[in-house]
């Protein structure tokens, strides 16, 4: 029988690695593909031809002198590289579901790096709040995986966020076509985020944008209490969420649509995560949606 993880639950695990093990081990093998199959002009080795192969592919030069058929292997074909860029400020320490925002971004990040590096792709981490705070190399050995799921294990969040400057630094510094992942609650100047997400899209980049929000930032009305902090700056103020609650979950509803809306023209998949939702379930609809799209 299947153990739900849902919010609470994931509160009380002490180890990213046994969640993660468990979610990739039992349900996520063989959904994720690289996205950049035959993409790159980089040639790599030949291969031969199956049933179902893009015959564009086919070295017809290669089957004049062997008579038979191969198809062109390229770099990005045989090794993907993804980074995960991890919001660690203040706003991720959230949480009113048993378990914080950050500690669910932090087993989303954990379970993709696993997924990736089992299948031999290169995973690398980026943690960040007002600057890059750490930075991990994409590679795609078991030590790393290690590493990684140790330094997400040990991080707190921090104070303030400056994701722009991160993206930005992240994608001067990128030589290679890859994978981006971004995950975040995007309580930041979001239209500094979509320029840095563009700076990953002009480069050819694909980028996935995981938002991370608690149950409460979704529904204002669901908060007990009059008197609140605002977790990065420290400012704190009085609100009746029962009187003005129709008016935030508006303003939140609007802000949602407007990082949705320009995600979508940037050709950016954004992925919705409810920290009130069974992580198990949050995950696998949209790698199993991933998996139709591809």
């Amino acid at each position: 029988m299947a153990v739900r993880l849902d919010a609470e639950l994931l509160g009380r695990f002490d180890s990213l690695d046994l969640i993660a093990r468990y979610l990739v081990e039992g349900f996520i093998t063989g959904l994720h593909r690289s996205p950049y199959h035959g993409f790159s002009v980089e040639f790599s080795q030949h291969r031969p031809y199956m049933p179902g192969d893009d015959t564009r592919h086919i070295d017809w030069k290669l089957f004049a002198r062997t008579d038979r058929y191969h198809i062109k292997q390229y770099e990005e074909e045989t090794n993907l590289r993804a980074w995960i860029l991890l919001d660690c400020s203040a706003s991720m320490s959230f949480g009113t579901t048993g378990t914080t925002k950050y500690r669910y971004a932090s087993l989303l990040a954990a379970s993709l790096a696993y997924m990736m590096i089992r299948q031999r792709d290169a995973a690398g981490l980026v943690l960040y709040d007002e600057k890059t705070r750490l930075k991990l190399p994409a590679r795609s050995v078991r030590s790393h995986l290690n590493r990684i799921l140790a330094t997400l294990e040990a991080e707190k969040p921090g104070q303030g966020t400056a994701t722009e400057t991160t993206l930005h630094e992240m994608a001067a510094g990128l030589k290679r076509r890859g994978l981006v992942v971004l995950i975040s609650d995007f309580f930041d100047d979001e239209e500094g985020v979509i320029r840095g997400l563009k700076h990953f899209r002009h480069m050819g980049h694909e980028v996935i944008v995981f938002q991370v929000l608690d149950p409460a930032e979704l529904d204002f009305r669901l908060l007990e209490g009059e008197n609140f902090v605002d977790l990065e700056s420290g400012e704190r103020f009085t609100s009746d969420p029962r009187q003005v609650g129709a008016a935030v979950n508006r303003e939140v509803r609007q802000f949602l649509a407007k990082v949705r809306g320009a995600c979508h023209r940037e050709g950016i998949d954004h992925v919705l995560v409810d920290t009130g939702r069974d992580f198990e379930r949050n995950l696998m609809e949209y790698l199993i949606k991933r998996k139709r799209q591809a």
